[in-house]
């Protein structure tokens, strides 16, 4: 039996959390709305008629770019691409292109590439960034920038890359006026982190029940349309924040393919659990195929979780999912006792790069 018992006595969690992320996955909500404002006050040309936009980016920076893809999918009329390496795509036009360096430090090694490419073919750039490089190479050459603030790790700032970025393809008529939207998706998220708060015992809290079946699982996440960029977050979150392995697959993709697997190896898929993210906007054969594919798991005895997105538009159901993952991988790394802030592997292989 799991002792979660540590995550009812907050002092605990205080003594753990050296650098505060509890705080910055509450200000969650307020991000949202001034990253919009942000972009919406922000001077930019008067750039038109973009066929396709590219945002490079890696890691915390990228992610935002890929909530952006899914949520604007069903209505901005070009495509919205996510780049993460140090090339430029040749299919980049710089007639009709759009390149968007989104990097929170703005010294990403990859997205610094991207952009210096970006400028020799002469394409349209914007940067977002809080700072580095990439503050002092856009000054220089004349490349707009969005500049947030923001004192913590990029995964932590996912409202900023994500609210930044919608504001801009409503600047570029792209889109329609998502401020409302935002709005209500904050009110929503404040509204479920009652349950979720650090105060809120685990016998009534879902994230906290939630991290005490993933303790010394492997855990992979599920999700289709609106939901399959959320998979990835909670991947990534359980890694970063937990220091615990995870993976994301994508609905129906993964019925394709993955889903031939569950045979071998045994020992490892009896420590598997599978969980399962579903949302009332997906396209409700996705739907269907969640809950099949979730009883094939649970046939073969793998353990298995289902999570419903609450709110009443796509934007609330995104954003609230994405808050329940950032508390459950909150409370995983309280369980197995480690600091939720830093990154020690990934910084050691930075510094390896860096030297070489």
């Amino acid at each position: 039996m799991i002792d979660c018992s540590r995550l009812d006595r907050p002092d605990e969690l205080t003594a753990l959390d050296s650098q505060d992320m509890i705080g910055h996955i509450r200000a969650l909500p307020a991000q949202l709305t001034a990253a919009w404002d942000l972009a919406m006050n922000a001077a930019l040309p008067e750039w038109r008629n973009f066929q396709q936009i590219l945002v490079a980016g890696m890691g915390g920076s990228a992610i935002g770019a890929d909530l952006l893809a899914a949520y604007v999918e069903p209505f901005c009329p070009v495509p919205v691409s996510v780049q993460r390496d140090y090339t430029l795509p040749a299919w980049v036009n710089p007639v009709n292109t759009l390149v968007i360096a989104s990097s929170h430090s703005g010294n990403t090694e990859e997205t610094l590439s991207v952009v210096s490419q970006a400028q020799e073919r002469g394409c349209a750039v914007l940067s977002v960034c809080t700072g580095g490089e990439l503050m002092r190479l856009s000054q220089a050459a004349g490349i707009p920038v969005i500049q947030f603030e923001h004192r913590g790790q990029p995964r932590a700032a996912v409202g900023y890359s994500f609210g930044i970025l919608l504001g801009v393809l409503h600047r570029y008529g792209l889109i329609p006026d998502q401020r409302e939207a935002l709005e209500g998706a904050a009110a929503a998220m404040r509204s479920q982190e009652s349950a979720l708060r650090v105060e809120a015992p685990v016998k009534d809290n879902p994230a906290k029940r939630a991290a005490g079946q993933l303790v010394d699982r492997w855990v992979v996440v599920f999700g289709s349309g609106l939901m399959a960029p959320v998979a990835r977050r909670w991947k990534g979150q359980i890694s970063e924040i937990a220091k615990a392995w995870a993976q994301a697959e994508s609905l129906p993709e993964a019925d394709h393919n993955s889903l031939a697997g569950l045979a071998f190896p045994r020992s490892q898929l009896d420590h598997m659990t599978a969980l399962f993210l579903e949302a009332a906007a997906n396209h409700p054969r996705n739907l269907l195929r969640s809950s099949l594919t979730r009883e094939i798991f649970m046939v073969e005895g793998i353990g298995t979780d289902v999570f419903q997105a609450k709110g009443d538009t796509p934007m609330q159901q995104l954003w609230t999912m994405i808050q329940l993952g950032d508390y459950l991988a909150y409370y995983l790394a309280m369980i197995y006792g480690v600091d939720p802030t830093p990154i020690e592997f990934i910084s050691g292989l930075k510094a390896a790069m860096a030297e070489a």
